[in-house]
């Protein structure tokens, strides 16, 4: 850890140890950390509190809304049911991971800054990246399409129709952009 507490690559994260606690590598955006997980621990848990990437929310923590999406291996997860053991020979990206190391936000992200596609934003992270995920699977989606796609994350503000838009607006600068 740095003198401000955040996390360095290849930092190793450590808890108060005892029965069913284990040292694993994992790989988050493109770094390489261990950390001293609980058998039970959840990756969600485990990228907010343990590795200080809070971009990946926890709404119900019960995989019903979708705050909590990250991509493990290009596939969208509710990683609040994914236990962190499994995944330390995965590759995990989470909101953070996204834009570029100069700070260039991903296209996906400029759509949603142009058209100001949330309220409050707490969804916003689970949103992008399950929209991220589908993209991949399905690089120009209709409407319809997408909305099907991402249907299993859920937004209180309830305004979908502002959200699709904007994520619409992205997937195109994704294919403006190539990526």
């Amino acid at each position: 850890m740095s003198s401000a507490g955040c996390l360095v690559e290849n930092s190793t994260v450590h808890s108060a140890g005892g029965a069913g606690n284990q040292l694993i590598s994992l790989n988050v955006n493109g770094h390489a950390y261990q950390a001293d997980v609980m058998n039970q621990e959840t990756l969600a848990w485990t990228l907010r509190y343990k590795l200080g990437l809070t971009g990946t929310k926890l709404g119900c923590d019960r995989a019903e809304c979708g705050a909590c999406t990250v991509l493990l291996d290009d596939v969208p997860h509710y990683s609040c049911s994914v236990l962190t053991h499994t995944v330390r020979d995965r590759k995990v990206l989470t909101i953070e991971g996204l834009a570029s190391a100069d700070g260039t936000l991903h296209p996906l992200q400029q759509g949603i800054v142009e058209e100001q596609g949330f309220q409050c934003a707490f969804c916003m992270s689970g949103f992008i990246m399950a929209t991220v995920g589908f993209l991949k699977t399905n690089p120009e989606p209709t409407r319809t399409e997408l909305a099907r796609g991402i249907s299993g994350n859920l937004c209180r503000c309830q305004d979908y129709d502002k959200i699709l838009t904007s994520l619409m607006c992205g997937a195109e600068k994704m294919r403006s952009a190539h990526v």
